[in-house]
């Protein structure tokens, strides 16, 4: 005999919170072991492990030939969802005195993949715990390489298949957010977090003595000037009803302060939503550097690479996100968040390819100290992010595929 609606959301909350002592262990063991981009590789043997603990019927490591694992929980029809973490952490040495502190000099957990990966832990554990309900398949994703754009993360792993065999109708996934107070869950429909680029600029000039500058030709002046007329190119080249950012995050060059040098390099990133301008951005930019490089005598390299697209919520499965959500865990703690970020999120790779929505957990509680942003060395979570992390991604799956079997 099947569950009720209420039965089944309350076994989901029950169930999340009952377990959210091991589901923290859990985290606080991968917060303690960080493992960079491409690296992951104690990570997701802790996680294959904890998938055939949990009884989930297939599990795959190194999917792909890259770090990554991929678990099915195979329900009583074909239609398929898909629930992704990711799983690296950054080049930073962790601050915050906590006894689940990195144990890993200069590599830490700062934008909470961690918790990510305790709650689709979590997620898998309670999905199989009511694996007698389950009208249809749910694929774990478990990601390496979302830091960066240079190794095997999401791209790689649709190109290996991941939303194939069984073909994958919708997906979802979730973060962690400062921003919002815990409690609180966030998304919204359409454009959610921007297209994540990079580029590279070499100035190339003459070296000459500091005191001779007419005998060479300056790469660190001509740098400085192309660098003030790219960020015009925002301002007077791109509609502003069409967010855009052009920043300029890294530059180097020069020996000492008497010598002029031959050369200047830097770098940036570019942030967008739209696909046009996104193609556009980089043509403006290398006639902006010819121009300038050119009036001064010099020469230059340009780079750019597309990095993330940008994330954007697909209308059903948003809708059906928020309704669930609600129902779940009341209407007032789900936000439909008013504006999109600029911030990147591999995340997008799979909404090229499937219908999905991306979702924000609120983690901030001033009263714990728990304040500090994404990508700071005092970065924390409040850790009962964690079960209802772990009842929205269940939730969420559960009534996919029971809607749609």
């Amino acid at each position: 005999m099947g569950l009720s609606p209420l039965e089944v959301k309350e076994k989901i909350k029950n169930l999340s919170w009952e377990n959210k002592d091991k589901y923290v262990e859990w985290r606080r063991h991968i917060h303690m072991y960080p493992e960079l981009s491409g690296q992951e590789v104690e990570t997701a043997k802790f996680v294959a492990d904890k998938l055939r603990e949990i009884g989930v019927d297939t599990v795959i490591e190194n999917f792909g030939g890259t770090t990554a694992v991929v678990g099915l929980i195979k329900g009583k029809h074909d239609i398929t969802v898909a629930l992704r973490a990711d799983m690296d952490a950054l080049p930073m040495q962790e601050k915050r005195d906590v006894p689940y502190k990195s144990r890993v000099p200069n590599v830490m957990h700062s934008c909470g993949h961690d918790a990510h990966t305790a709650i689709l832990l979590g997620a898998a554990d309670v999905l199989v715990k009511m694996k007698d309900h389950l009208q249809g398949n749910v694929k774990l994703i478990f990601q390496p390489c979302e830091e960066r754009m240079d190794c095997d993360g999401a791209k790689k792993l649709i190109k290996e298949g991941v939303l194939e065999n069984p073909k994958v109708s919708a997906i979802f996934g979730v973060h962690m957010f400062p921003e919002l107070p815990i409690g609180k869950v966030g998304t919204r429909i359409g454009n959610f977090m921007a297209s994540a680029d990079i580029f590279r600029v070499k100035i190339k000039g003459k070296g000459s003595h500091a005191s001779r500058p007419h005998m060479g030709v300056d790469p660190i002046l001509i740098a400085s000037q192309t660098i003030n007329s790219l960020h015009h190119i925002v301002s007077r080249k791109v509609d502003p009803l069409h967010p855009a950012v052009l920043t300029v995050g890294k530059i180097s060059g020069g020996f000492a302060e008497n010598i002029i040098p031959d050369e200047v390099e830097f770098a940036g990133t570019v942030r967008t939503f739209d696909m046009e301008l996104r193609k556009q951005i980089p043509k403006w930019m290398e006639h902006t550097i010819w121009g300038t490089t050119l009036s001064y005598g010099g020469a230059y390299e340009f780079e750019y690479t597309e990095g993330t697209p940008p994330v954007i919520n697909d209308e059903k499965t948003t809708k059906f996100a928020i309704s669930m959500m609600r129902d779940l865990l009341g209407k007032d703690a789900v936000v439909e968040l008013e504006h999109p970020s600029m911030g990147g999120e591999d995340f997008g790779e799979y909404l090229l390819h499937v219908p999905g929505t991306f979702i924000r957990l609120g983690i901030r509680n001033e009263e714990k100290g728990i304040t500090a942003p994404l990508h700071s060395s005092l970065f924390d979570i409040d850790e009962d992010v964690i079960p209802i992390g772990v009842s929205v991604m269940s939730y969420l799956a559960f009534k996919w595929v029971e809607e749609h079997a």
